[in-house]
């Protein structure tokens, strides 16, 4: 299929993905980042899943929280960066339609899980700061997995229009897709049709999902905040806050570049493409890679049980007799 911007058709069966437009020349170049980022978030994430489900003293609910987040970010990853880097590398653009809006479906929904599962973890530091002595029977493991649950129901269902409207609409003009992924409005404005519906549904989207979120984290945070200025001392002050600030860092480092390509994507006409596309990519690709980091490094318990492993390996290693010759 040509991907020219006057090809005649109403069903595409695939599209073709650009990548970054005017960057074509650096993209093997930016490839290499990227591809770190992507063994980074694999390597750091199914290791967090491992200690966790390895060691019996991290099965509580901040931990199955961050269990939750590993294998959101997992997905997130896995969605975009082998696509993204075929077309890098061996110039492989062509995406089937189904796939397209398969793409666009585990997008768009494991954002909305991953912001989700970010005010749990809020609501699991509210607990734990503020009333700590009712933290173990209010978030019980039957409330973890129904908050859970909940996370990705909420998401999956309030999604999912949104490929089932890009779906019926006639494209008519062209087929290219001038991004690394497929992005939602980036699709549906490929189409010959009044797509109103489906740009009023995924602001909708974005309203409901981020809007309660950003709200609920802002407000536990604040609870919190005032929970620890009234410490009676500084140290108990730096500990309490020492508990909550890798969340708070990789609240910062998702939400943040979030909003920042909401509103270029919407408002920012004026913009050069190659740039929006940039904000795009890190807004989903940058968080799978930060989160183990930050959790790993700042949380205590995983990192001391990342020590063990590898101190328990290295005498194992050394103390193993020479090979006779």
């Amino acid at each position: 299929m040509s991907p020219s911007n006057t090809t005649d058709f109403t069903n595409p069966s695939s599209f073709i993905l650009l990548g970054i437009p005017g960057l074509e020349a650096a993209q093997v170049w930016i490839s290499i980042p990227l591809c770190a980022m992507f063994a980074i978030a694999l390597f750091g994430n199914l290791t967090i899943l491992s200690i966790v489900w390895m060691e019996s003293s991290l099965h509580a609910p901040m931990y199955y929280f961050l269990c939750m987040l590993a294998v959101t970010d997992l997905v997130l990853s896995t969605s975009i960066l082998p696509k993204m880097l075929s077309i890098f590398w061996f110039n492989s653009r062509e995406i089937d339609f189904s796939a397209c809006l398969t793409q666009l479906y585990l997008i768009h929904s494991f954002a909305g899980i991953e912001s989700g599962i970010f005010v749990a973890l809020a609501f699991d530091r509210y607990v734990a700061i503020c009333d700590p002595l009712r933290h173990s029977t209010i978030l019980t493991n039957s409330v973890v997995a129904k908050i859970g649950l909940g996370a990705l129901l909420r998401s999956g269902l309030l999604v999912l229009p949104c490929p089932l409207l890009a779906r019926r609409w006639p494209y008519c003009r062209t087929n290219v897709i001038a991004h690394t992924y497929c992005e939602h409005l980036a699709v549906v404005k490929l189409a010959c049709a009044d797509i109103s519906s489906s740009s009023y549904y995924g602001l909708f989207v974005i309203f409901l999902l981020r809007v309660p979120d950003m709200s609920f984290v802002t407000f536990s945070y604040i609870q919190i905040l005032r929970a620890i200025f009234s410490l009676p001392t500084k140290e108990a002050r730096l500990k309490t806050f020492g508990t909550c600030g890798s969340h708070l860092c990789v609240i910062l480092a998702f939400y943040i570049p979030a909003l920042f390509s909401t509103i270029i994507h919407r408002f920012g006409h004026n913009v050069p493409l190659h740039f929006h596309i940039i904000i795009a990519n890190v807004h989903l690709l940058v968080p799978p890679m930060l989160n183990p980091i930050i959790y790993g490094v700042r949380t205590k318990q995983i990192w001391d049980r990342l020590l063990q492993l590898f101190l328990i390996k290295v005498p194992e290693l050394c103390s193993q007799p020479s090979p006779t010759v």
